[in-house]
């Protein structure tokens, strides 16, 4: 029960409230990412879980996505599983003791399709190929099937009265159905075998039922004429609809093959070969994969970096823009860090290996991106459980449909109900709606991963557009998060002793004296040498000089040595002996583009709130600097989560946004958190939004792209589902009162046409 004392002291009214939300908050401590694998740590079971992403083969529409779906989540040790058709990949939280990755494929497999497992660079890399070899295939199967269907569609129109049509048309068509097409009846009796359905369910019967009742009508058509019917051949219905779904479902592969360039483009900024330093002193060119920690690696200058390290030897300039966003290149010298997918600029250097694999910063990146483009949006459950019952419907509705025309058609019912349960079958295609989520998640996900925004799952992307109040952490989030020299005031004496001052605060441990130093060094001061140097406590230094005594520290530490009162206007003073010889006004700045971030989620109608643990003049300050009127002072972690929570029960939507432990608490509260790349590693795991280059710039472009894809999704649903609504009314023949009768061949066409729409109007977000 000591795990719960902290949460019934925090002065919870409900017990039961107070143990859930401590519970809540160790499963947060708990959560870290190891080797770009999430493990969740839960400490009162002491059951580990490993989260883990998979490409899937084999999938041809939204019903597959969902029965691997559904088999996954029904294996011993899976706590949950997504599938995302879209980008052909499935998210597997399990318990390692008690399942595995092979056995996971072995469920797959026998579902009819197939998992790829192993290291992540391997599967990734097995994957494309894979996909590359498909798209090939298909390819070459889409320009036959056309190259075939093409004359048979001719002659049925136009020439159907000349001899031997329908013969011709016989030929033309049987590779096209039996061959090219032959995928389609494979995949549907896969399906049979586990008493399942999917899209190939639909394009079997359609297109084996329009060539079987042609060929029947062929060699048989007495069987039509002594009933008074003129029989028909539909060999184009079927060559033109198998035609038009490859050429739809090529288009789609291509489609989609664009929506994951992000993923690719990370990926990319690994260099394959890097130069590894011997115990010789020689250099060998390996693999990356071969780098482990503590090796030592030489880079030269426009090379990429390989793995995460520590500088040892050399400096230079790197473009950390991958990063940051910042095009301005970061000087690095001995001890400071270097990332993977950096480029060098001008200098060689050598650096020590820390982190490789998937311990990098890049990997983890990439397996974030991943993650979210795997996961499920809210909106998307509806979408799935439409998908799971949708085959079974239409094959009931097709059956209907005959049945009608069979019964109450005045003249050829047998053969307007066969067709237009063929046109029912094939018009109600659900790709279109199991593409119109993910599509759009997956583009604008990685959309917001090339403007350095992480977006942890669907749930935020959705999520964030809901957002109308935003709570800011100042210190790390409105502000640089460091003290910086802001204004200075310099006396007489100053250019002779600046060297003093810089070797005084060098040796000083005091967080603003650190700051004064790197601004004093980048303006080129060196440091001399100083004797008697002690510290002051709670005041200052003083050191000597050539016999000459110097000191630098407090307003109260300058009013005793100078003898007069000084004006309140700087942090830190100096001078030499009684003499006043520099003044400098060092705090933690307002960042560059806070105030326009401020000014532009406002024009969004977000209200916008500052906390801070500071002091009220500080916090003050920044706020009328920010242009934020609603602002808190003196807050704990305790209350910043109780302000979140507050803001919630007035009916807000809350983003909250930091960069620190501290913040942990109302993160884990918020309706959507936020935090600031340059942040802790706490704050960024359990924030669901990362900003990379700690901009706040970037918030507000965050919830505009999530704004415009719920937009997208929106509207995608609108067209998937009124494409069904209307067209299968239409297929089924409510319109031939009127003239109207839909054919099994437009039907192709259109179904094709919105499933490749679908995709369309999600890539307008790239």
């Amino acid at each position: 029960m000591i795990y719960f004392l902290p949460a019934f002291r925090s002065g919870h009214s409900n017990p039961i409230k107070s143990i859930q939300n401590s519970i809540k908050l160790l499963r947060i401590v708990h959560t870290n990412f190891v080797f770009g694998i999430r493990q969740t740590e839960f400490s009162m079971t002491n059951t580990k879980t490993t989260t883990a992403t998979f490409p899937v083969m084999g999938m041809s529409c939204a019903a597959c996505a969902n029965r691997v779906d559904k088999t996954l989540n029904q294996q011993a040790g899976v706590s949950q599983a997504q599938v995302n058709y879209a980008a052909a990949m499935a998210t597997v939280e399990y318990d390692p003791l008690v399942c595995s990755p092979e056995a996971l494929r072995k469920a797959v497999q026998d579902a009819g399709y197939d998992l790829l497992v192993g290291k992540e660079e391997e599967t990734a890399e097995e994957a494309e190929q894979i996909r590359n070899q498909d798209y090939q295939k298909l390819k070459q199967k889409t320009i036959g099937a056309v190259l075939l269907a093409f004359p048979v569609a001719v002659i049925s129109m136009f020439f159907m009265d000349m001899p031997y049509a329908g013969y011709i048309a016989w030929i033309l068509s049987t590779p096209v159905v039996f061959w090219l097409g032959r995928d389609f009846f494979i995949h549907a009796w896969q399906q049979l075998k586990h008493w399942s359905a999917n899209m190939d369910t639909l394009v079997a019967n359609s297109t084996g039922i329009a060539y079987l009742f042609s060929l029947f009508n062929l060699f048989f058509p007495e069987f039509w004429e002594q009933r008074g019917v003129e029989p028909h051949v539909y060999f184009e219905a079927a060559s033109v609809i198998i035609a038009f779904i490859l050429l739809g479902r090529l288009l789609e592969a291509r489609a989609k093959n664009q929506t994951s360039t992000a993923i690719r483009k990370l990926m990319n900024l690994q260099p394959k070969m890097v130069n590894r330093l011997l115990s010789d002193g020689k250099t060998e060119c390996v693999p990356v994969e071969k780098i482990g920690k503590g090796d030592h690696i030489l880079v030269k200058p426009g090379e990429k970096i390989a793995v995460d390290g520590i500088l040892l030897e050399g400096e230079s300039y790197i473009d950390e823009s991958m990063l940051s966003g910042e095009p301005v290149p970061v000087a690095k010298r001995e001890g400071d860090k270097v990332y993977t997918g950096t480029i060098n600029q001008k200098g060689s250097f050598t650096f020590q290996a820390e982190k490789v694999g998937h311990e990098t910063l890049l990997a983890h990146i990439i397996r974030l991106v991943q993650e979210a483009q795997g996961s499920k949006a809210p909106v998307q459950r509806l979408v799935d459980k439409i998908a799971a019952i949708f085959v079974p419907t239409i094959l009931t509705l097709s059956l209907l449909t005959f049945i009608a025309w069979y019964v109450w058609a005045p003249t050829e019912g047998f053969t307007h109900g066969l067709l237009a349960a063929v046109t029912v079958l094939i018009i109600a295609c659900p790709c279109a709606l199991g593409l119109a989520t993910p599509t759009a998640l997956t583009v604008g996900i990685g959309k917001a991963a090339q403007q350095h925004i992480l977006i942890k799952d669907a749930f935020a992307l959705e999520n964030m557009c809901r957002v109308n109040a935003i709570v800011l952490d100042k210190t790390g989030t409105l502000t640089e998060g460091t003290p910086k020299v802001v204004g200075e005031k310099l006396y007489s004496g100053f250019e002779e002793y600046v060297s003093v001052l810089l070797a005084a605060e060098m040796r000083s441990e005091h967080p603003l004296a650190v700051s004064l130093s790197e601004y004093l060094r980048q303006k080129g001061v060196k440091p001399v040498e100083i004797s008697a140097f002690e510290s002051i406590t709670g005041k200052g230094v003083m050191c000597e000089y050539r016999g000459e005594k110097f000191w630098i520290g407090s307003k109260a530490l300058a009013e005793e040595n100078v003898g007069v009162l000084l004006p309140d206007l700087f942090s830190i003073y100096f001078g030499k002996g009684d003499s006043l010889v520099a003044a400098f006004e060092v705090k933690d700045a307002l960042k560059e583009n806070s105030k326009e971030a401020v000014r532009q989620l406002e024009s969004y109608g977000v209200e916008v709130c500052m906390l801070t643990g500071d002091k009220e003049s500080a916090a003050s300050e920044i706020a009328r600097q920010a242009g934020i009127t609603h602002y808190e002072w003196g807050v704990l972690p305790d209350d910043k989560e109780r302000f979140v929570l507050d803001l919630q029960r007035r009916g807000k939507c809350v983003a909250m946004v930091g960069d620190g432990i501290n913040d942990s608490q109302a993160l884990a509260r918020a309706d959507v958190s936020v935090a600031m790349g340059k942040g802790t590693d706490v704050a960024m795991d359990i924030a669901m939004v990362t900003l990379m280059n700690s901009d706040l710039a970037l918030l507000p472009r965050a919830i505009k792209l999530s704004r415009k894809t719920v937009r997208i999704i929106r509207e995608n649903l609108f067209w998937a589902f009124g494409y069904n609504v209307v067209c299968i009314p239409i297929a089924a023949g409510v319109l031939y009162p009127v003239g109207i009768l839909l054919s099994p061949m437009w039907a192709s066409a259109a179904m094709a046409f919105s499933s490749v729409s679908v995709i369309l109007n999600s890539l307008r977000l790239r």
